[in-house]
């Protein structure tokens, strides 16, 4: 891989890992466009890793709220008389990054090799689209972040492993559970970046001696991670601004058309699947 090819995926996976329109469908698509094998284990690697630049930029956009988050949690295992809201959120995003480091580990072969497949992020773009206008029509926004449960956490995180179908979106099907358990838009928002910290980390790390090992490189690594971040911390702040006033239906249409056109150049064989 060259820098280049490393520059246009790390600007893809910093605009795409947080918008609910499927990071590793657009990871994978690019990586058809720019000529390299989207199922080879490398690439693969590669692409996980440079997700590390994203959570990078939550970390630090969300700095303050993690540090309120980690001193109410560590309160609280000291003292249960200082078991408040920060707490009890610090165990929601616990248990609902369990589900997705179980299933992603079971099935890491699948996920990395039949999965990796244009058709499957095009036919992925197109279903979830439908799933994601269901929750926005069935949303009551009736619960804000501290009326958050464990049960919410748990459900959530389940939603947060059909993301591992490339096109689904992880951001997509983490709000979309949260707007159907009546969580409010951003509410459910802040929840899928909090969720994505844990589950985004331990896939870049686990994947980083691949990365490194198998032809990738260190230094397109290093680029492609760093240009994440740059795009995904700018990605956070307008997304959170967006959600707070508009429906996520408004991503429904582009997803759609993308998924329409992967699978007409798929059919007139201008890209490979694989």
């Amino acid at each position: 891989m060259n820098i280049f090819e490393a520059i246009v995926l790390g600007i893809v996976e910093g605009l795409t890992e947080f918008l609910p329109v499927s990071s590793t469908g657009h990871l994978t698509l690019a990586e058809g466009l720019l000529g390299l094998p989207v199922d080879d284990r490398s690439i693969t690697a590669f692409t996980a890793v440079i997700q590390i630049g994203a959570i990078i930029a939550t970390l630090l956009y969300f700095r303050k709220d993690i540090a309120r988050l980690v001193v109410g949690f560590t309160r609280g295992v000291a003292s249960p008389s200082h078991r408040g809201q920060d707490y009890r959120f610090a165990w929601v995003v616990i248990v609902g990054s369990i589900p997705i480091g179980v299933v992603g580990f079971a099935f890491q072969d699948v996920i990395t090799g039949p999965l990796r497949n244009l058709w499957v992020v095009a036919a992925a773009l197109i279903v979830w689209s439908g799933a994601m206008v269901f929750a926005e029509r069935r949303a009551t926004q009736s619960r804000t972040e501290d009326r958050t449960t464990l049960r919410d956490g748990l459900t959530i995180g389940l939603a947060q492993c059909v993301a591992l179908v490339p096109g689904v979106s992880r951001s997509g099907a983490t709000i979309s559970a949260g707007l159907l358990l009546g969580l409010d838009r951003v509410t459910a928002t802040r929840l899928s970046f909090f969720l994505a910290i844990p589950a985004l980390t331990a896939a870049g790390l686990y994947e980083l001696p691949n990365a490194l090992a198998d032809g990738v490189g260190l230094l397109p690594t290093l680029v492609g991670t760093v240009v994440s971040f740059v795009v995904a911390y700018a990605t956070i702040a307008w997304l959170l601004k967006f959600v707070a006033g508009n429906s996520i239906v408004w991503f429904v249409p582009y997803r759609v058309a993308l998924g329409v056109v992967v699978m007409v150049l798929l059919a007139a064989n201008v890209l490979s699947a694989t």
